[in-house]
């Protein structure tokens, strides 16, 4: 019986120092993953004041700088990384590569602006004039998939407001046409982006629509 004890309590003590180095591992491997980033941000962080300012916000004790002046100096932070030569270049480089993937798409055509379509579904009647309105429904997706606007109705537009990428392919489509189209930047929104929904140099992804079209 006394052997059954020792032999629970091994077990026990064997399992909570697996429990324990499974949490420094964890630990270790978010600090390394922190670090890699923030180094390639900011090459010269002072790590002492980094370590205080995880430390007290973990531990919920006052910091040492009021919530209004953290918020500053994020944002300064972010606005200097937004428009940092390194992220435009590693921006550029991600959005060739993205780009050169899906030219190799079974079916894909290149427009002579660049835009890539394929066709989901065709269509029969009339396509658009460069002063056309052109009733679509559509899904807008980044490079990673991530959906930044989509129609819950169909909706009217003037072929004339749209960015260049959805003009160029309009003009191609006719009424009924199911169409997907991948953008690149310099048809859309180019180095400025969009606000926070769309980066700089971003290709965009659209299942587009075309349901209708009127003078």
């Amino acid at each position: 019986m006394r052997r059954a004890a020792l032999a629970t309590l091994a077990l026990c003590c064997s399992l909570t120092v697996q429990a324990d180095q499974h949490q420094q591992d964890l630990a270790y491997s978010l600090g390394a993953r922190l670090g890699e980033r923030l180094h390639a941000e900011v090459p010269d962080l002072p790590l002492d004041a980094l370590v205080e300012g995880l430390r007290q916000a973990y531990d919920g004790k006052p910091l040492r700088l009021d919530s209004a002046r953290i918020e500053q100096l994020l944002d300064e932070h972010e606005a200097r990384i937004a428009t940092s030569p390194q992220r435009h270049a590693k921006a550029i480089e991600a959005e060739q590569r993205f780009l050169a993937e899906q030219r190799q798409r079974p079916g894909t055509r290149v427009l002579e602006n660049g835009v890539l379509v394929s066709e989901l579904g065709s269509g029969s009647g009339p396509t658009p004039s460069a002063r056309s309105r052109v009733q679509v429904s559509y899904r807008g997706s980044l490079a990673d998939g991530s959906v930044f606007d989509e129609s819950d109705t169909p909706q009217w537009f003037r072929l004339d407001s749209l960015i260049a990428g959805w003009r160029s392919a309009l003009l191609q489509m006719p009424k009924g046409a199911h169409w997907r189209l991948v953008i690149p930047s310099s048809q859309a929104y180019g180095e400025e982006g969009a606000g926070d929904l769309i980066p700089a140099y971003a290709p965009l992804v659209f299942d587009l629509r075309l349901l209708d079209v009127a003078d």
